[in-house]
């Protein structure tokens, strides 16, 4: 049994284990699903490129939609990254998002969806970056699990040390504002991994297409967690 099998039969054994990640209620809260791909015509340069102009569609299509939330992007090929010279990689530009986003007011409440101790944290602080990020460790009956959050508020890093316990449900911070979440429309990058590779406070949210196979065996579907239905 891989990883993901492994993953898949702790969530179906100890349901009670998983808690929310948002506060979102699936009888009365609507999700919205945005595509960022090329298929995705409406939402051009001109507007994700301007973060400020980027927010107001982002906002819009919440409204004019009834929905708190706005959802999607696991291994999603996205034209948005060319906003950001920092997705910029060689012969072959970062576009395969490796996450799930989800989109909402900034300030919105973050909670931890499953108990665990801060692995690390830190503010990559670039434009078109994570900006605030936390970074948890699991032991789920032996399987190691991480789970990264992105974009948060710079005042979620205060008085955080690497190796503290958190609970489930517990808060862990809020959606960002723009200034300080990597000028970004604010949402949350929520992530899963198997292996940190040794890396701290960090961790690839965006990925080469072409390598899509070798991402997928590190970092299972978010959804096993969120439960968003239609995701």
């Amino acid at each position: 049994m891989d990883k993901h099998d492994l993953l898949k039969q702790y969530i179906k054994t100890y349901p009670g284990d998983i808690g929310k990640l948002v506060d979102f209620e699936p009888e009365a809260d609507r999700l919205y699903y945005f595509n960022f791909t090329a298929t995705n015509t409406e939402l051009s340069p001109e507007i994700f490129e301007d973060t400020d102009r980027f927010s107001k569609w982002v906002s819009l299509r919440l409204k004019d939609s009834g929905s708190r939330y706005g959802v999607g992007g696991y291994m999603e090929h996205r034209t948005i990254y060319s906003r950001s010279e920092h997705f910029s990689t060689g012969d072959e530009p970062r576009r395969l998002h490796l996450g799930v986003d989800i989109w909402g007011d900034a300030g919105t409440p973050v909670y931890a969806p499953i108990a665990g101790n801060i692995h690390s944290f830190r503010d990559n602080n670039n434009h078109g970056d994570y900006g605030p990020t936390i970074i948890l460790r699991h032991d789920l009956d032996g399987l190691e699990l991480y789970t990264l959050y992105g974009h948060l508020s710079r005042n979620d890093l205060n008085g955080l040390h690497i190796g503290g316990p958190v609970k489930k449900g517990q808060k862990m911070g809020s959606f960002g504002e723009q200034d300080e979440n990597g000028h970004w429309p604010p949402h949350l990058h929520f992530q899963l991994m198997f292996d940190m590779e040794g890396m701290q406070g960090d961790y690839p949210g965006v990925a080469k297409f072409s390598e899509k196979e070798k991402w997928m065996v590190n970092i299972p579907d978010p959804n096993l967690i969120l439960r968003f239905p239609g995701l």
